[in-house]
């Protein structure tokens, strides 16, 4: 988690401004909760990861880098608002520390982008929603631990329910005229995402 954690810190001095004592630690419990097996600290820190390999493509790296952070921190699985909290959330924790307005605005719509509900606008959001899906492009081994981690996720699910669930989820992606907004994403990964989708589409029996 070391690149995370610095780039927590590095973002919040690049707005100059110092978060709320705790909130750090409050995110981490967050991403150990017990019902999570995909949306944990091993996302966040692949995620940064892919974000160390494409920063130079955000106008506004330290928001994309808080964004990331805040991504994931609600989430619950009988939910339908998780984007939505966890924006709130984001925003509220930059106006405490007195960010700039814009900045906190900007943070909270770079965490509903992470809804993917509709393509992404603007190079940040772009870069955040395509390290969000960069476990698509994974290698095999990876991806198909992630499809587990997901089924966990969702073990309330009866099978042929999450089944059909999941291949509507993977088939939007799919139905893309293009999966990555980023060329540098496309490049490195499209191929394989949508060969690991296919795959594991026939493995749902869809």
């Amino acid at each position: 988690m070391s690149r995370a954690l610095e780039a927590w810190h590095g973002a919040w001095r690049a707005l100059r401004v110092t978060p709320a004592p705790g909130l750090l630690a409050r995110l981490e419990a967050c991403y150990r909760e017990p019902h999570r097996a995909y949306h944990t600290l091993q996302h966040l820190d692949e995620c940064f990861a892919r974000l160390a390999e494409a920063q130079s493509l955000a106008p506004h790296l330290a928001e994309v880098r808080i964004a990331l952070w805040f991504h994931d921190a609600v989430y619950e699985t009988r939910a339908s608002d998780n984007e939505e909290a966890s924006a709130r959330w984001a925003r509220e924790s930059l106006e405490a520390a007195r960010a700039p307005a814009e900045a906190a605005a900007r943070v909270a719509e770079l965490v509903l982008a992470t809804r993917h509900a509709a393509l992404p606008a603007g190079p940040d959001a772009q870069l955040l929603v395509d390290v969000d899906l960069s476990i698509l492009g994974a290698d095999e081994p990876r991806f198909d631990e992630y499809e587990r981690q997901v089924r966990r996720e969702y073990d309330w699910v009866a099978e042929d329910a999450f089944r059909a669930g999941r291949a509507r989820v993977l088939e939007s992606f799919l139905a893309r005229p293009a999966i990555y907004a980023t060329p540098w994403f496309a490049g490195r990964l499209e191929q394989r995402a949508r060969a690991n989708l296919r795959r594991s589409l026939r493995a749902l029996g869809a």
